[in-house]
C-alpha cells in the first residue's frame, strides 16, 4: 500500500506544457501525451524497465524516411541506437482507430521491421490495447498477436501466463483504461446493455481477486485462447471453475441461484482475463481501484437519486479529521459505492497494523505465528466494526464487490432504507445497527428537490419533518395541532431528515459524524429551524466550505462538509435553555483539485506556472525471487494537484489539539 508522499517543491511547468516522465523535460500538455506519460510510468513502475533505457521521440530510420517512435525501449544498458531497439511503444489520443494506415498499427509494424533487433511492439489509445511479436525468416516479418508485452527480464513465455512474482500493482490511470476496455469489448461484443456488461465483468474481476489468495495462480489466458475460439473455451472452463470452487463459496449472497455463471462468449472472458492478469489488484493503491471502479459504476448503476459519488479527496479529508480507532464501529447509511468506508477502513487498518508490528521480534518482517495474528484481528475489524446501508439494492451489491477488491469488510452492508422506521428495517440491520449504536459515522446522502420524501409514516419520524414557526425574537418553534401532535411538511428533502437519523444513529454524548450538506440548509433564512434543531442536539465541531466544483461536472450544488458530536441527554437540556459557547473549526476550501469539468487542476507558482514537486513515496511489488509482497521507497516528480483538503484535514487536526 502506498505511504502518503514526502512532497518537496523543485521547480515550475509554464502554462499548456507538463513534464515528460522519461527525460523531465516541458512538453506539449496534449490528448495524446496524457496517454504516453501513462504508458511511460507504467513501463518504468509496472514492467520495470530501467528508465535510463528507454527514450520518448526517438528518431528511426524507415526506408528512406525518418520516423519519430513515440517510445523506444532499448536493450539493458545498450546506446540509444536504432540497432540496440528492443520494444517500441505507438501512444494516439482517446479514440483513435487503430487500423488507420497512417497512425495505426500498421505504423506501429513498420517501425519494428526497420528496427533489426526491435523484438516487441505496442500500439495503445488508452482504451484499445495492442501487443504484439515480431516474428522474423528469411528476411521476412510476421507480428503476432500477444496478451501482453513482457516485462523487464521477463520471457515472452511468462509474459503470457505470469506467475505470482510477475504481477505488479496497478498505477496511473492503467487500471482505469483496462476496466473500460474490458466493459467496452463485452457491450461491443456481446450486445449486452451496459448494466448487463457490468455485473459480468464484475464477476470476472472477482475470480481475478480471489485467485491472487489462491496458491497457483490460473486466472490466465493464453494467447491462442484470446485468438482462437475453440481454445477460448478452456480459457473460459478454467475461469469458470475458479468462479464456482472459490468466488461463489466464499460469497454466496453475492451470487444467488441462476447468477452463478459468467454469462460471456468464451472468447470475451479470454480477452478480459488477458486484459486483467497483469495486474495484482489486491497490491494496487486504493485509490487507482476505486477511481477506475467507481467510473464503470457509475456510467452504469447511478440512479436517478441524486447519488453523486463522493470524490476520494473529500472521502480522506473527513476520514482524517474524525479519525476513527479500530475499536470504533463506524457507519455510512448511504453508503454509494463505499468510498467513506473504504477510506475509514484502510485508516483504521493502518493503527491496527502499526500496534501489532510494535509487538514483533522484528518490525520489518513479521513470523508466522505474528503475521497469522495481525491477519485475524484485520478479519475480527472487517466483522464487527464496518457498516454500510444503501436503499439501492445494486449500488448494495456494487460496494460489496468495491470492499473486497479493498481488503474486504463487506459483511456488513445491507440494502436498506435508513430514513425508514427502524422497526421495518432488516432483522440484521435492526440488530447490529439500533439508533444510538455507532461511534462513527461519515456520508454524502442523496440530495435534490426532485427524491423528496412524502410518506406520512416516515416523515412522523423526525422532528424537522414538522412545520416550525419564527418567532419574533428569531428563534423557531415547532407547529402543533390542538392535540399537541407535530404538524407535517407534505414533503421533506431527504438531506434535511438525513441529518436527524444520522445524529439518532450515533452514540450519545461521544458519536462524531461528517456529512456532506448543500449549502442552503446553512445559509437559506427558510431553514433556520434546521440550524436551530442542529445546534440544540449536537455540538458543531467543525464547517468546511468546498469548492463549488466538488460534485461537477454531474452535479453544480454548493456543498459543505459538517462535523458533528451528538450531545447527551445533559448537553441538550442545556442547549436548549441557553446559547452554548464553544469554538467551531471553520475553513473554505476552494480549490479541490479539479475544475467544473472534471479536469484536473494543478498547484501553480506565483508566476502562474505549475508546480513541480519531489515526491519519496514507498510502493509495493512482488518480489521477483519469493513470488511475495514487498515495498521500496522510489522519487518520482510529479506536478502537484491544487486541492486544498489535505491541508484543511491537518490544520484541522492541529486545532483540535490546541483545544485540549
Amino acid at each position: 500500500m502506498t505511504a502518503p508522499p514526502v512532497e518537496v517543491a523543485i521547480g515550475s511547468v509554464p502554462e499548456g506544457k507538463r513534464i515528460d516522465f522519461l527525460t523531465g523535460r516541458f512538453i506539449s500538455d496534449t490528448p495524446e501525451e496524457y496517454i504516453r506519460q501513462n504508458l511511460e510510468k507504467a513501463l518504468v513502475r509496472q514492467y520495470h524497465y530501467p528508465g535510463k533505457d528507454c527514450a520518448p521521440e526517438f528518431r528511426i530510420k524507415v526506408g528512406s524516411s525518418a520516423k519519430r517512435a513515440d517510445i523506444a525501449v532499448f536493450q539493458p544498458g545498450a546506446e540509444h541506437k536504432q540497432e540496440n531497439i528492443y520494444l517500441i511503444v505507438e501512444t494516439k489520443k482517446l479514440g483513435s482507430n487503430p487500423y488507420a494506415k497512417k497512425d495505426g498499427i500498421d505504423q506501429l509494424q513498420s517501425y519494428m521491421a526497420a528496427s533489426v533487433n526491435a523484438q516487441y511492439g505496442l500500439w495503445t489509445d488508452g482504451d484499445q490495447r495492442f501487443p504484439f511479436a515480431k516474428r522474423s525468416s528469411g528476411g521476412l516479418h510476421t507480428f503476432e498477436s500477444l496478451t501482453d508485452i513482457p516485462a523487464f527480464g521477463q520471457t515472452e513465455e511468462d509474459a503470457q501466463r505470469p506467475r505470482r512474482r510477475d504481477l505488479w500493482p496497478a498505477t496511473g490511470d492503467n487500471l482505469l483504461f483496462a476496466f473500460r476496455r474490458c466493459h467496452n469489448y463485452i457491450a461491443g461484443t456481446e450486445g449486452m446493455q451496459k448494466p448487463e456488461a457490468f455485473w459480468e465483468l464484475l464477476k470476472v474481476i472477482f475470480c481475478k481477486i480471489e485467485d491472487e489468495r489462491s496458491g497457483v495462480l490460473q486466472f490466465y489466458a493464453t494467447p491462442t485462447e484470446r485468438t482462437d475460439a475453440v481454445a477460448a473455451a478452456t480459457a473460459k472452463a478454467r475461469i469458470q471453475k475458479i468462479m464456482a470452487e472459490k468466488v461463489v463459496r466464499k460469497y454466496p449472497s453475492f451470487f444467488p441461484p441462476g447468477d452463478q455463471t459468467i454469462d460471456l462468449k468464451a472468447n470475451v472472458v479470454a480477452f478480459i482475463v488477458s486484459e486483467l492478469q497483469r495486474y495484482a489488484l489486491l497490491l494496487s493503491h486504493v485509490d487507482v481501484k476505486g477511481i477506475a471502479y467507481e467510473e464503470i459504476v457509475g456510467s452504469n448503476l447511478r440512479g436517478d437519486r441524486g447519488e453523486f459519488f463522493t470524490p476520494r479527496n473529500a472521502c480522506r479529508m473527513a476520514v482524517t479529521m474524525l479519525d476513527p480507532k479500530p475499536t470504533e464501529r463506524i457507519l455510512d447509511p448511504a453508503c454509494g459505492t463505499g468510498g467513506f468506508l473504504i477510506t475509514a477502513m484502510n485508516h483504521a487498518l493502518h493503527r491496527i497494523e502499526a500496534a501489532e508490528k510494535t509487538e514483533w521480534r522484528n518490525p520489518e518482517k513479521g513470523t508466522d505465528e505474528e503475521l497469522q495474528e495481525l491477519y485475524r484481528k484485520r478479519s475480527e475489524y472487517f466483522l464487527g466494526w464496518v457498516f454500510g446501508l444503501d436503499l439501492n439494492p445494486a449500488l448494495v451489491r456494487a460496494a460489496k464487490m468495491n470492499m473486497v477488491m479493498n481488503n474486504d469488510g463487506s459483511g456488513n452492508l445491507y440494502q436498506c432504507d435508513s430514513l425508514s422506521h427502524p422497526h421495518t428495517w432488516n432483522p440484521d440491520v435492526a440488530k447490529h445497527l439500533p439508533l444510538g449504536s455507532v461511534d462513527v459515522l461519515m456520508t454524502n446522502p442523496p440530495f435534490g428537490a426532485r427524491i423528496t420524501i412524502d410518506d406520512e409514516n416516515v416523515l412522523s419520524q423526525y422532528d424537522l419533518a414538522a412545520m416550525w414557526d419564527e418567532q419574533p425574537d428569531g428563534t423557531w418553534k415547532m407547529r402543533r395541532d390542538k392535540n399537541g401532535e407535530p404538524v407535517l411538511q407534505k414533503s421533506q428533502p431527504p438531506e434535511i431528515l438525513f441529518i436527524e437519523r444520522c445524529l439518532k444513529f450515533l452514540k450519545e454524548g461521544t458519536g462524531r459524524m461528517a456529512m456532506v450538506i448543500p449549502n442552503g440548509i446553512l445559509n437559506n433564512p427558510a431553514m433556520g429551524y434546521v440550524r436551530q434543531w442542529i445546534l440544540h442536539n449536537a455540538q458543531v465541531i467543525a464547517i468546511v466550505d468546498m469548492a463549488r466544483e466538488l460534485f461537477q461536472p454531474k452535479n453544480d450544488t454548493q456543498t459543505s462538509m459538517m462535523l458533528l458530536r451528538r450531545f447527551s441527554a445533559k448537553e441538550r437540556e442545556v442547549a436548549a435553555s441557553s446559547k452554548l459557547d464553544y469554538p467551531i473549526f471553520m475553513a473554505v476550501a476552494e480549490k479541490i483539485g479539479h475544475d467544473k469539468r472534471g479536469n484536473t487542476i494543478y498547484r501553480r507558482t506565483e508566476t502562474g506556472d505549475d508546480l513541480i514537486i519531489m515526491r519519496r513515496e514507498v510502493q509495493s511489488e512482488i518480489d521477483p525471487e519469493t513470488g511475495l509482497e514487498r515495498t521500496r521507497e522510489v522519487e518520482v516528480s510529479d506536478l502537484l494537484p491544487d486541492d486544498e483538503l489535505p491541508e484543511v484535514a491537518t490544520a484541522f487536526r492541529k486545532w483540535l489539539g490546541e483545544q485540549g
